[in-house]
């Protein structure tokens, strides 16, 4: 019979090698991704893994095009991404911290309601949202930060599983020394909830960064491409080009590139934080 310890060594061995090859599978397309964007190309899409001519005139090209305002679409995203997540943070962590804290009628219903709302996709409503926005004459930026935040608060099932951790002696001893629920809030329960607050905005932060979807169906009908956000202004990079796309393809790949260092950072920043807040909201959740 094999040993105990044979047994745990094999399923060592079994594990660390399945982890390196999901690692690998994992980290080509990323390798791929950032070489392309060093890779100097004129007549068409990457075709080679490792470039035959390394250079940087993708990054200042993309840059300085008169055609494409890269620079005026990673200003809109900012400020997009920087709003949106301020006002998304702080509704989905009032709407957690209340059903988590607080009892009142028809608070299980709509626990209910809002966790089958929360199944579908938030892009089946944008043909709607585009006419609302639309008849009341926010196809801009504001109608934009509107939709985001227009469905934060439906986010709130990790966060409230968060405060569910957190002891409810510890607001019962807050208000009998004189504290109304809202001091109780800012002063006991945003500092204990710190991991989530930071998963929460990460989350609220990434959604815009990222998202095409909206912004192109909000914003596209300005027509003016100084307005659009890098997520869309890139998809527009390949998609109004049409035959010649191929020309930008490489360009198009730098600017995937720069707009992933931003997410990477604060990943790497916040990662202590992120996991407490993941781990510890969905134990409830």
């Amino acid at each position: 019979m094999t040993s105990y310890k044979t047994q745990r060594r094999l399923s060592l061995i079994f594990r660390y090698t399945l982890l390196s090859i999901l690692a690998v599978v994992w980290l080509i397309p990323i390798i791929w991704i950032v070489l392309a964007s060093f890779s100097f190309n004129d007549t068409g899409f990457v075709s080679t893994f490792w470039p035959g001519k390394f250079t940087f005139s993708n990054y200042t090209g993309i840059f300085t095009s008169d055609q494409f305002p890269f620079v005026n679409w990673i200003i809109n995203t900012l400020f997009v991404s920087v709003v949106s997540t301020i006002l998304s943070t702080f509704v989905t962590i009032i709407v957690a911290y209340a059903l988590s804290r607080l009892h009142f009628r028809l608070r299980k219903p709509f626990l209910q309601i809002a966790l089958i709302l929360g199944m579908f996709p938030g892009f089946m409503a944008m043909i709607a949202l585009y006419y609302i926005l639309k008849g009341l004459n926010m196809l801009n930026f504001g109608g934009l930060i509107l939709a985001y935040v227009g469905g934060a608060g439906l986010g709130f099932y990790i966060a409230k599983g968060f405060f569910d951790t957190i002891p409810r002696a510890i607001d019962e001893a807050a208000e009998i020394d004189g504290a109304t629920k809202w001091q109780v809030f800012t002063h006991i329960g945003l500092p204990m909830s710190r991991p989530i607050v930071v998963y929460t905005a990460l989350m609220a932060f990434i959604g815009p960064w990222i998202d095409f979807i909206f912004s192109g169906i909000i914003l596209s009908s300005s027509g003016n491409a100084k307005n659009y956000t890098i997520a869309y202004g890139l998809y527009n990079m390949l998609h109004s080009t049409k035959g010649v796309s191929t020309t930008f393809f490489t360009q198009f790949i730098a600017g995937c590139v720069i707009i992933a260092i931003p997410i990477t950072i604060l990943f790497i920043i916040m990662q202590k934080f992120y996991v407490n807040g993941i781990t510890a909201g969905a134990d409830k959740g």
